[in-house]
């Protein structure tokens, strides 16, 4: 982890680049996904310093889940008194869930995968995020802090999905520290990380705790059994870390030659 002083400066730069990405645009504002956890409630504490709060606007998208995240993206968002809205989207993932069902019996499949049923809800939070910030001429700013990106705990085309991304390259303890510094709420520094998907703790799915994985990526060491864990879940998920691979050949491009006259 970042020593205080190196992490309040990478923290103001980020803040500035937020302002010149949003500005350098044309874009009146950014959307967050508020979950009332430690990511989004950070990235709307650096937001309403890079724009104001008026420019950043918080949406809670319940999809069968607890009253207590609702509570807590509203704390979120009463502190730093930015717009926040909610979208229900349970009868839309229970419905689309219950034709996915239906339509895979052609292929003597009885349901989709628990992990399937899972990743539905943060793409459909996407598809909710885009469809708001398209509407306004806003930017969809991302949430995902390294230490997910490094072990694969991230959705394609949900939770991953977004414009740009202030965090993404500070670890969990980092956005935590954070956080701290721009006054997000004691109760969500404290809270458990929790994606709201599964019933579990993040690090109790991952087997292994943010502070290991901060560790494997400051050292390249830590407890041998996380070591392991870690490497492992690296590795299968390097797919995510990657652009979407493509067929390419040689060819003139005459767009290109365009672009060069400008």
């Amino acid at each position: 982890m970042l020593d205080n002083n190196k992490l309040k400066l990478r923290c103001d730069e980020a803040i500035k680049w937020i302002r010149e990405y949003v500005n350098n645009s044309g874009a009146n504002g950014v959307v967050v996904g508020n979950s009332g956890g430690k990511d989004s409630a950070t990235v709307i504490a650096m937001s309403v310093k890079a724009l104001g709060k008026e420019k950043v606007l918080a949406i809670s998208m319940p999809c069968n889940s607890i009253k207590e995240d609702y509570d807590d993206a509203k704390l979120v968002a009463d502190a730093f008194g930015v717009k926040f809205i909610k979208n229900d989207l349970t009868e839309t993932y229970t419905k689309l869930e219950e034709r996915l069902n239906n339509s895979t019996k052609e292929l003597g499949i009885n349901e989709i995968s628990k992990e399937a049923q899972i990743n539905i809800k943060p793409r459909l939070r996407m598809v909710t995020l885009y469809a708001i910030a398209q509407t306004l001429g806003y930017l969809v700013i991302g949430t995902g802090n390294l230490c997910e990106a490094m072990v694969g705990y991230t959705t394609k085309w949900g939770d991953s999905a977004c414009d740009f991304n202030p965090i993404a390259n500070f670890t969990v303890p980092e956005v935590l520290e954070i956080g701290r510094m721009l006054g997000v709420p004691d109760k969500i520094i404290n809270k458990p990380p929790n994606d709201g998907l599964g019933g579990q703790t993040d690090e109790e799915k991952l087997g292994v705790k943010y502070t290991q994985i901060d560790e494997m990526i400051e050292k390249g060491q830590t407890e041998e059994k996380a070591k392991k864990i870690i490497i492992e879940k690296y590795n299968k998920s390097k797919h995510k870390r990657t652009p979407i691979p493509s067929f390419s050949f040689n060819r003139i491009n005459c767009l290109d030659n365009e672009k060069e006259k400008e």
